[in-house]
Order: structure tokens, then C-alpha cells, then sequence
């Protein structure tokens, strides 16, 4: 692959409407209902609280809709790859029905927000697919089909689609949807200001206190007090309820480049082979759609990413021809041991708090799913699909097993595994302008990273979350811990959390 020379930018953040900014929390503040982090889930839940006439507070670390939401691939989908067998095999057919209905009615409703408010923001209905270029998977995806059809969605096993390469088989879902993330969701944020609600970005809560009302203190010292609190974080950033030994983090890779109109595939479409492969196109103008291409699945700390971009890159241009790539960005998900989200109240001793995370790297019809359900919640409503989410679930030996062991072997890996890594014996002399890598000094890890000048910037190499050691991301310029997807810049700020405290300087 020749030198990347396009953007080092998500396209929905670069092409967004201009967002009004909101200014950070400087005083005490009580509200019926806080909610903790302003990505889709976060805002859809405070804007369909607003509706109900509560009073709202929105509170974001950095901008709204600037962080996982806004480096997603913006599918609004029901179809999950092949979510529907496993959970017809493992929590039977009524599951599958009623996460096929939440996630259909979600997909319903955001149509709904966007005719009801006039949001230019790209909406376009297609199909969605699941597809394998494998012989060996077609099994899979004929029983994965007749699984989402008996859930009740428009779904068939297909083996011809639009993708300019043929295909052992594939799933198709028809009634979906695409869109632009960030203009949809700056547009529900305006609009939650006009009834009410209010926004704080660059408010970092670190405390939660709960209780009957709940109280949030900030970074700055400010406390949010509220009758309800929703952590919609991405990755929770309480640790109470011990969500992180049922998440796993991952981050993906995202290319685009503009195509003639004539070779649009016409649909959303995603494989796991291949560490993951998915493609879809969005409008782009002067006769031309937009190719956005996701995959390389890999847990944050771990790899090369430039080289994983490279491999990504090359895949598309040998499916799809020669690309001239325009923008490229990374994607974080968690996914949940049992492949269901965790939505509704964050422990067993939880009566105002909750929370929604482990999408899986379907936050958008999550998100809105997520927003209404939570309403109903708080407004002590009973939902159908209410009990498939609730995070309080006991975890099943039979269908989260295999997966919660993996993750906590991974984690114990990376925990105790890197502090005896020979990785630490790296010189300083031996970081280039713009790497970075672990070195020990006086029997301490240090993250020691070299900027474009030459200059060094050393900190402790500790995750501030639990504990693991980081590792350095050149082609993100971020630091990463591999065992719960906590990110920092060189200058160890908080990019993502869990983690809520920056890293530790050190003076050497």
C-alpha cells in the first residue's frame, strides 16, 4: 500500500453540521434525571426522558456525539451477523423474537425522530446482509436466516448479491437503514435544549454516590444530584457492578473512499471472515457514493494498527478497484459473554441507577433501543424485551462460559504476562519520532513516547482502571490498556474509559 495522504479523521465527525458548543459544569446541579456520556445511547435516552417533562442533565467528557458514536459505520440494522441462531439455541425462540421486535421497533422509531424533526441527516432504507465467501460457513448462515425469519424479520438465505465479488451464501434482511450519525444525534441534542434539558460537555464525572436521590461529582469537584442516573458510557465507568468480567473490548479499523454511483453494491454488508469484513457506501455527491469499508478486529493494545490498516486497505481495492481513500478512523466496541447487550438497572442492589453497554458493535439501533427502554424503566413501565437486556441476568455456564473464560485468560495474560515482558528492556534511544514503548526505569514500567520534535513524554505505564500496563497505538498516537479498553493520549489524558483518571506523570 503507498503512503496514506487522506484524512486522519472520522468522516461523520469531519462532515458534520457545525455543533453549538455547551459549556462545562461549574456549579452544583439538580435535576430529576442525570445522564453519564452523550454518545447515541446517552443522548437518545436524555432526549426521550425530556419528552416525558422530567427535568435532564446530559453530561460528557469531552463533545457530544465525538466519541465511539462518532467513529461508528452508522448501520441501523436488526440484522446482527448471526445473533438470532445462537440465541434461538441458547435462550430459545422468544428471545430471538423479542430482540428481533426491539431492535425492529428501534429502527421504526429513529425513521419516526427524523421525519418528526426534519433532521437532514442521509436516512436511507436498504438490506442488510450477512454473507461468506466460505463454503464451509453456508450451514451457518442458511440456519441463521430461517432463525431472524422465525423471529419475524424479512429475512432469506441468498447467493447472489450486489458486491462486485461472488459469495458462498448470505443472509438478507430487507426494511434497514443507514444514515449520518452525528448530524442525527446534534440535531436530537438542539432539540433536547429546547425542552429543557441541559448539556455539559468537558464534565468528567469520576464519582458516583447512589442512594435515593443519586449524587455524581465531577472532575472539577461539581456534584449532580438526580433522582435516577443512566451510565451510558460505552464501558461503564463504575466498577461496582462488575460489568467488566462480562465485556470485552475490541476496536476496528474504518477506510473510505468515493465510488461512481454505478458501483454501489446497494446494501449494508459484514462477514467474520477474515478478522471481520464489512462494506456499505453513503451519499456523496457530484454523481459519486461514499465507500466506507470496516474491519481488522482487534483487542486495544495489541498489533500493529498501521499494518492492519494496510491489509484493510488492500482488501477492498482488490474487491473493489483502484480507491483513492479519503478518510480513516478506528472504532471501539464491548461485547457482552452471552452477544445481548446489558440495558436496564446497573446491579441487583441498584434502584435509580442504570446503564447501557456491551452493543457489539451495533450501537445504533442499541442506542435507540436503549433510550426508550430506559425511559419506560425509569417511568416504571413493563417492556417485553425488558427482562432479554436487564443486566442483572445470571450468568448461563452453558452460553457465557467459554466466552467469560477467554476474556478473564486474556486479561490475566496481559495483567500479569506484560510486566515480564522483554518488551521492557527497550531503550530510549530506540523510540522514533512519533512511537512510543514500554521501558523500566529503576524497576518501574514507564509509557515513554517521542513527538514529531524529538521531545520526550514519559508517564507510568499503568492503566489508571485496574492496574494492567499499557501499550503504545503509532498509528492512533493513543495508549491503550489491552484488558479493558481504556485509551489516553501521549500526554496521558483520558480518550476512553473505563478509566477515569489520566496517567501518572513521571520525572526521569
Amino acid at each position: 500500500m503507498q503512503t496514506y495522504t487522506g484524512k486522519q479523521k472520522s468522516y461523520w465527525i469531519d462532515t458534520a453540521p457545525e455543533a453549538s458548543p455547551h459549556p462545562a459544569l461549574d456549579e452544583d446541579l439538580v435535576v430529576d434525571v442525570a445522564v453519564v456520556g452523550a454518545g447515541i445511547a446517552g443522548i437518545s435516552t436524555a432526549w426521550e426522558l425530556a419528552r416525558t417533562g422530567r427535568s435532564v442533565a446530559l453530561l460528557e467528557a469531552d463533545r457530544v456525539a465525538a466519541g465511539v458514536t462518532g467513529h461508528t459505520t452508522a448501520k441501523v440494522s436488526a440484522l446482527h451477523t448471526l445473533v438470532y441462531d445462537r440465541l434461538r439455541r441458547h435462550r430459545g425462540a422468544e428471545a430471538a423474537h423479542l430482540y428481533a421486535r426491539s431492535q425492529t421497533a428501534a429502527i421504526r422509531h429513529a425513521a419516526a425522530v427524523v421525519e418528526e424533526l426534519g433532521i437532514a441527516c442521509d436516512w436511507e432504507e436498504t438490506e442488510a446482509y450477512t454473507y461468506a465467501e466460505d463454503e464451509g460457513r453456508v450451514d451457518g448462515l442458511r440456519a441463521e436466516a430461517e432463525a431472524a425469519r422465525e423471529a419475524g424479520l424479512p429475512a432469506s438465505f441468498v447467493t447472489r448479491t450486489g458486491l462486485p465479488f461472488p459469495v458462498a451464501g448470505a443472509v438478507r434482511v430487507a426494511e434497514q437503514a443507514q444514515f449520518h450519525p452525528r448530524a442525527y444525534l446534534l440535531a436530537l441534542v438542539d432539540d433536547l435544549v429546547r425542552r429543557g434539558g441541559v448539556v455539559h460537555e468537558r464534565t468528567r464525572v469520576t464519582r458516583l454516590k447512589e442512594g435515593s436521590p443519586c449524587r455524581l461529582t465531577t472532575e472539577a469537584g461539581f456534584t449532580v444530584t438526580a433522582g435516577d442516573v443512566v451510565v451510558a458510557t460505552h464501558y461503564p465507568v463504575f466498577d461496582r457492578a462488575l460489568l467488566f468480567a462480562r465485556l470485552s473490548p475490541r476496536r476496528e479499523l474504518v477506510l473510505t473512499a468515493p465510488i461512481p454511483a454505478d458501483a454501489d453494491p446497494h446494501g449494508m454488508y459484514i462477514t467474520q471472515e477474515q478478522r471481520t469484513r464489512s462494506a456499505r457506501t453513503a451519499p456523496y455527491g457530484d454523481g459519486r457514493r461514499l465507500l466506507i469499508v470496516t474491519g481488522e478486529h482487534f483487542t486495544p493494545g495489541t498489533g500493529n494498527v498501521e499494518e492492519r490498516f494496510e491489509l484493510l486497505a488492500e482488501w477492498a481495492v482488490e474487491r473493489f478497484g483502484t480507491l483513492d481513500f479519503t478518510h480513516r478512523w478506528a472504532t471501539q466496541d464491548n461485547d457482552s459473554t452471552d452477544s445481548v447487550p446489558l440495558v436496564g438497572l446497573f446491579h441487583a442492589g441498584s434502584r435509580h441507577t442504570w446503564v447501557a453497554t456491551g452493543f457489539g458493535g451495533w450501537g445504533m439501533s442499541t442506542g435507540v433501543m436503549a433510550g426508550r427502554l430506559l425511559t419506560d424503566l425509569i417511568d416504571g413501565l413493563q417492556t417485553p424485551w425488558g427482562d432479554l437486556y436487564d443486566p442483572r441476568r445470571v450468568l448461563s455456564a452453558v452460553r457465557e462460559a467459554p466466552s467469560f473464560l477467554k476474556h478473564q485468560a486474556r486479561v490475566a495474560r496481559h495483567f500479569v504476562g506484560d510486566r515480564l515482558s522483554p518488551a521492557s528492556d527497550t531503550s530510549f534511544d530506540a523510540i522514533a519520532p512519533g512511537d512510543g514503548a514500554i521501558v523500566r526505569v529503576g524497576g518501574h514500567h514507564c509509557a515513554v513516547h517521542r513527538d514529531d520534535d524529538g521531545v520526550l513524554h514519559t508517564l507510568s505505564a499503568r492503566c489508571t482502571h485496574l492496574g494492567c500496563l499499557v501499550a503504545f497505538n503509532r498509528a492512533e498516537r493513543a495508549w491503550e490498556c489491552p484488558c479493558h479498553g481504556s485509551r489516553f493520549d501521549p500526554d496521558g489524558r483520558v480518550l476512553q474509559g473505563p478509566a477515569t483518571k489520566p496517567l501518572e506523570q513521571r520525572d526521569i
